[in-house]
């Protein structure tokens, strides 16, 4: 059972960055100015999604990018603009409560691991990316289920985590990978396979999101295809990718330096897949494997740092690399504390951060 100081602790500091982040950026704005600053890029589609559904705002020019989302945040949006009347602030609501979710559940895996809890959460915190946490978007609560599935799995109990899953798989097609990571920590923990029918149950709600999409437009495949029509995120071999994503960021424009930002970040999922090979954490290679097998073999790289956010291995890895040398946490700050604020700004201007 979680420690009352643990939770304490992953909520101070969740809470704490969210009220240094609010007192930094809210000067000289309304709440609603504020709160409409936070709706840039996919956080206006989720929105869009939970007002119109899947086939737009009437009157407006179709989106056919819009089935890329999975339905768990609009759905979660809709249900919180009953008392909320402000879509923006239902986002941020929602980031919020289940962000404060994910820190204690990511304290507590760290601890079951046997690092420094409140070392993981500000790694996470800190992470240049980490604005995604507080937008309007679908990581925080997406890690509001997973970490906690996974630290299910890790204490075995399976139906727990299976179902805790199932609602990451509504979320974001991340929890696809998260089911088959939990299928070899099944096996790798030589589980009685009288439970092993439980291990399918991640994998109903995107049959279900498919099976929706395919009697409103006859594609099974209709997630997938809207990425590619939205985005352009065609399947190709890893070394195209890594070329089309070079020599994009060799402009001089503000998309170059997102492009570099890609590629940093693909440098660094490489060397986090290394890492967890290394120490045979195989279930953990998978989840995290998984994810930057399909990013990196999509036309160009998009989103890879963002999606590092949800490599929560990542995090009880660095936690417990710092339990034994704090000045690696003590540096790790001083790195990416700034950056994570720059990138912050990034976003609230309109820039795209990630």
């Amino acid at each position: 059972m979680i420690t009352r100081s643990t939770a304490r602790d992953a909520l101070l500091l969740w809470l704490g960055s969210r009220a240094g982040l609010l007192l930094s950026t809210l000067l000289g704005l309304t709440l609603a100015e504020y709160a409409g600053k936070w709706r840039q890029w996919d956080a206006g589609l989720f929105v869009t999604i939970a007002q119109y559904g899947y086939d737009g705002e009437p009157g407006k020019p179709r989106d056919d990018g819009l089935p890329a989302f999975f339905p768990g945040l609009p759905v979660v949006l809709r249900v919180v603009h009953l008392v909320v009347p402000d879509w923006a602030i239902c986002g941020l609501l929602i980031s919020l409560v289940a962000g404060a979710v994910a820190m204690v559940a990511l304290a507590r895996l760290a601890e079951v691991e046997g690092a420094t809890s409140w070392m993981a959460v500000l790694a996470l915190l800190l992470f240049p990316m980490a604005v995604f946490l507080a937008a309007g978007y679908s990581e925080s609560l997406f890690l509001a289920l997973a970490i906690p599935a996974w630290l299910a799995a890790r204490l075995g109990r399976w139906p727990q985590a299976v179902l805790l899953a199932a609602g990451a798989s509504c979320v974001r097609i991340t929890g696809l990978f998260l089911a088959v990571a939990l299928a070899v920590e099944f096996v790798r923990s030589r589980e009685s396979w009288r439970r092993a029918g439980w291990l399918a149950v991640p994998f109903l709600p995107l049959a279900a999101y498919s099976l929706y999409h395919y009697r409103r437009s006859g594609d099974w495949l209709a997630w997938k295809h809207a990425q590619e029509a939205g985005w352009g995120r065609d399947f190709v071999w890893p070394w195209e990718a890594w070329r089309t994503t070079w020599n994009s960021a060799m402009g001089t424009d503000d998309f170059a330096v997102a492009f570099r930002m890609e590629i940093a970040g693909a440098v660094l999922a490489v060397g986090v897949l290394v890492w967890l090979l290394a120490l045979r954490r195989w279930s953990e290679a998978v989840y995290c494997g998984l994810q930057a097998a399909a990013l990196m073999t999509s036309a160009y790289y998009l989103s890879i740092p963002r999606s590092l956010l949800l490599w929560f291995p990542l995090w009880v890895l660095v936690a417990k690399v710092a339990t034994r040398k704090p000045w690696v946490i003590v540096l790790y700050a001083m790195i990416c504390g700034p950056l994570m604020y720059l990138n912050a700004a990034r976003f609230l201007t309109g820039a795209w951060a990630g």
